[in-house]
């Protein structure tokens, strides 16, 4: 498994985050040396200048958390990113579109996100698999994986439900070695992590980085 902290993005997502958290947040990923720090687009300047000369990735969220604004307005927010300093960019789906069988609208949301990235920034594709059927979630892995996206990722952790190791061994399958998988929402432990890793997780989003990787 390696250095469990290399598969980490270290998070703050919270409304209430302010710039003190963010100087925790960074200052903690530089520490341990978590794979990125995920935070609200607003921070991701002030990250992307604290995190300046370090290995850690600074990494940013479009259309979150319901992920039902337009393509537009999610190409926008992910040019803004880039501008500010982002170097990864985790984007929500229309799951309302997904979930009406309108594959044509979700595939050119998320083309919108990658053309937006031009190449420069990792796009990670949530699913939301907690409002999603087995079909569904087998779907949204293929269209962003079509759509040219780097990740799919479980869980914006502020729906209904998080990670699971079913959903993240389903995705996995669903997208084998095309794209990589990350697991986020609910994982608080060292073990909960390492499940997620053993079920084919690549990345783990997590507030709770520190605990996870100073467990015994």
């Amino acid at each position: 498994m390696g250095n469990l902290a290399k598969y980490i993005d270290q998070t703050a997502l919270q409304a209430d985050v302010t710039e003190k958290d963010i100087e925790k947040l960074t200052g903690e990923a530089r520490r341990f040396g978590f794979a990125s720090v995920c935070v609200n687009p607003y921070w991701v300047s002030l990250a992307a200048q604290q995190l300046a000369g370090s290995d850690v990735h600074v990494c940013t969220v479009i259309g979150f958390p319901l992920g039902a604004g337009t393509a537009q307005t999610k190409a926008f927010e992910t040019t803004d990113a880039v501008q500010n300093g982002a170097d990864e960019v985790d984007m929500v789906i229309n799951i309302g579109a997904l979930k009406s069988g309108r594959e044509d609208r979700v595939l050119d949301d998320i083309k919108a996100v990658v053309r937006a990235a031009k190449g420069k920034v990792l796009v990670k594709v949530i699913i939301e698999a907690c409002l999603l059927t087995r079909e569904e979630k087998e779907k949204a892995c293929r269209l962003a994986v079509q759509a040219g996206a780097d990740y799919v990722k479980t869980s914006t952790g502020f729906s209904t439900g998080g990670a699971t190791v079913e959903d993240v061994a389903l995705m996995r399958r669903t997208v084998g070695a095309r794209a990589g998988v990350k697991a986020a929402g609910g994982i608080h432990t060292r073990k909960e992590a390492e499940a997620m890793i053993a079920a084919g997780a690549t990345r783990i989003g997590a507030s709770s980085g520190v605990k996870i990787v100073t467990e015994k």
